[in-house]
């Protein structure tokens, strides 16, 4: 029973407002996307907008249903070394061809991502790409963009591709819609690819910029700055200077930042400070100043053994880690596994001083320090990528024909309309979990709980806007502005708006919203509603203009380094481009 119920007037102007609000925090970041999408399917919830059985047959839906399947397929796959398989190859033919090379992994690229998730192809592909970068003789900012935009590409080739097809798919089949076929969007999105391609080898290296990252640190350790906390010991010659006259801090790419002595901070007088045994300086520094302060008799980094051999390693937080959501000092790297974290890159920003309480975020990048053993250890546990190199790990390659198989299975079954993609995988997830392509406590740990949690609760969140009247609302208000337009343009403004929603938050989110308003608007115009889907479809996958449009343009932010402004000066071309040409085709290939 709701806690209160509006009047049928009231609900659908809550709903939209509800929608909004969140949309305003998508954009912010105030919280995680699944935090707000919860808030808001919990506010529909106790206010009534969405009756408790429409949110129980949210449910029913099978699109997250089967994103959690290939989750697993897809766990199978890294786990018997199926992806490592051509990454090794790809290093071969860096050192033989190199430049060949990089266009023979886009392509693999974009034909990886046409068949599983393309979030896991970006992640194990960004160690290779950036030592083919180095090997070309290239800084990484002028792949990583490329490796992003032709995963997000290859994902629309088939509907199980990317997560936002399925999502779509199953919003569709709730309005009532014929489900999608596998491959049923496949010669729009091979002339899209087509295109995209040409754009990536013609155009985006005009436009891409040529700039130092997290990723170019092992070998060019000189113009990255960190925060890095050091200790004052008691036998120190530093002791009774003032901590702005240390010949050490006054060099150039060292600045002092601040001054601890217990919990107290002596920042706000920084020139009269003078230090005392037990006080911890906090410095902003050149990656080659950090490392030589490190070795200084008369400091001490915060808490570091220097009786072990270390070497310092910079990981990518992709969004299986578990570190995710949890701070520094929550995860005691130092007591359980002797590593160190020097510094937090996110976003093209140093973190401060401040690491135990800094929140782990995917896409973030950490600069840690430990014993190489330790290192691995860590990065085991936690589901580290290690960017500078890819990963070696025992693989059980003798079952890589059989997670192979499965994947293909779900393909050419689904594509001859043997049987339901959903039933498919579960099939396929039966298989590779019998024969031991990887193990179940391991497979589990490859599905995004999160990314299912912002699923189910955007669905539910689709549902309120559709019961409570808010999806009538928005059409009603809508269509005769669009009657009087041509059917291409009326396709070309259903597939703008998506995309425009979808640079500023997430993109399932957006597509769970647009598919239901699509369909509304292609009956009150008289036409079919599949072609305007299929509009939702592709420009809600085809997001190139913000790094927070789709998950693999923020796995190569930090590590490439970017800006802001770069995703906008190389991705706004694209995304209109790509627009137009897929608001030309989807009528031809799906009659009004």
């Amino acid at each position: 029973m709701d806690l209160f119920t509006l009047g049928a007037t009231a609900q659908p102007y809550l709903a939209l407002l509800v929608v909004l609000v969140m949309f305003a925090l998508f954009a912010r970041e105030v919280f995680p996307a699944e935090v707000v999408a919860i808030m808001g399917a919990a506010v529909m919830l106790v206010t009534g907008i969405l009756p408790y059985s429409t949110a129980l047959d949210v449910l029913s839906n099978p699109a997250p249903w089967t994103i959690a399947m290939m989750f697993l397929i897809m766990g199978a796959l890294v786990r018997t070394g199926a992806l490592d398989w051509f990454t090794q190859i790809a290093q071969r033919q860096a050192e033989i061809k190199p430049r060949l090379s990089v266009g023979t992994l886009i392509g693999f690229v974009v034909l990886a991502s046409a068949i599983v998730s393309n979030t896991p192809v970006v992640v194990v592909m960004i160690p290779v790409v950036v030592q083919i970068a180095r090997t070309i003789g290239q800084p990484a900012s002028k792949m990583l963009i490329p490796l992003s935009y032709a995963a997000i590409m290859g994902g629309t080739l088939t509907l199980i591709g990317t997560s936002t097809n399925l999502l779509v798919d199953g919003v569709a089949r709730a309005n009532g819609m014929e489900p999608f076929g596998i491959v049923e969007v496949t010669p729009l999105a091979i002339v899209v690819v087509i295109w995209g391609m040409i754009y990536l080898r013609y155009i985006a290296p005009r436009l891409l910029p040529a700039r130092d990252s997290m990723a170019d640190l092992l070998s060019d350790k000189a113009k990255m700055r960190f925060f890095t906390e050091l200790a004052v010991p008691e036998d120190s010659r530093l002791i009774g200077q003032r901590a702005v006259d240390v010949d050490l801090f006054k060099r150039e790419g060292v600045r002092v930042i601040d001054v601890l002595r217990g919990d107290a901070s002596l920042r706000r007088d920084l020139t009269s400070v003078v230090l005392e045994p037990g006080d911890r300086v906090v410095l902003r520094t050149q990656m080659s100043e950090l490392l030589s302060l490190q070795e200084n008799k008369n400091l001490r980094t915060v808490d570091k053994l220097s009786s072990i051999r270390t070497e310092t390693v910079e990981v990518l937080i992709s969004p299986g880690a578990r570190m995710v959501g949890r701070t520094l000092g929550q995860l005691r790297l130092r007591r359980r596994y002797g590593v160190y974290p020097l510094a937090v890159h996110r976003r093209n920003q140093n973190i401060g001083r401040q690491l135990d309480d800094l929140v782990v975020r995917v896409g973030d990048t950490l600069l840690l320090e430990g014993a190489p053993e330790d290192i691995r250890r860590l990065a085991a546990d936690m589901g580290l990528v290690d960017i500078a190199r890819p990963s070696a790990r025992a693989f059980r390659r003798d079952r890589a024909p059989v997670a192979i198989g499965a994947l293909f299975g779900i393909v050419v079954l689904a594509a001859f309309g043997v049987a339901p993609i959903l039933l498919l995988a579960f099939l396929a997830v039966a298989v590779v979990l019998m024969t031991r392509c990887i193990d179940a406590d391991e497979a589990f740990s490859f599905v995004e709980g999160r990314l299912l949690a912002l699923i189910f609760s955007m669905l539910a969140v689709g549902a309120a806007l559709e019961s409570s009247g808010a999806v009538k609302l928005i059409v009603n208000s809508v269509s005769p502005w669009l009657m009087v337009l041509p059917p291409v343009l009326v396709v070309w403004a259903i597939y703008l708006l998506t995309s425009v929603l979808t640079e500023m938050v997430s993109n399932n989110a957006v597509a769970v919203v647009m598919t239901p308003i699509a369909i509304g608007l292609a009956h009150a115009l008289g036409y079919d509603p599949r072609p305007f889907v299929v509009a939702v479809m592709i420009s809600a996958s085809a997001s190139f203009a913000t790094p927070i449009g789709y998950q693999t343009n923020m796995m190569v932010y930090g590590p490439g380094g970017y800006r802001f402004s770069d995703f906008l000066r190389v991705g706004i071309p694209l995304n209109l481009s790509i627009g137009i040409v897929a608001s030309l085709l989807i009528p031809f290939i799906w009659p009004l």
